[in-house]
Parts: structure tokens; C-alpha cells; sequence
């Protein structure tokens, strides 16, 4: 059984951009944060209401979604 995504669209949330479950941080923030070079640590400092967890599951499933599309 696959768990929920840890990423949700709402549109009462955010005008319905993808964000992490529970947050009002989007998704995007943590690929710009890698894209301009910060670790995973910096972004969980700057947005603390995501959890290393969160973080780590977004990334899994991207390179999931990624891999089965190659």
C-alpha cells in the first residue's frame, strides 16, 4: 500500500501550488534551494515546518517518477 504524498494541491492553499503536506512551502522551493547549491540542511533551516522526512520522501518520488519515465 503506497503512503499519501507528502506533497499536496490545494486550492484553498497557497492558489493551489503543489506544497509540502501540512505547510504553505512549496515544493518548488526545495528543487530552487538544491538547484542554487544549498544543502537540505540550509533549506530545512530556512523552512522548518518541513520535516527531513518530508524533504527526503519528495526527493524519493521525484526520482521514482523520474526513472519510470526514462
Amino acid at each position: 500500500m503506497k503512503s499519501k504524498s507528502v506533497v499536496v494541491v490545494d486550492p484553498e492553499i497557497m492558489s493551489g501550488t503543489p506544497c509540502f503536506a501540512g505547510t504553505r512551502v512549496p515544493a518548488r522551493t526545495l528543487i530552487d534551494h538544491l538547484e542554487g547549491g544549498d544543502s537540505l540542511e540550509v533549506f530545512l533551516k530556512d523552512f522548518p515546518t518541513v520535516t527531513r522526512e518530508q524533504a527526503i520522501a519528495f526527493l524519493e518520488e521525484a526520482s521514482e517518477r523520474m526513472l519510470v519515465a526514462i
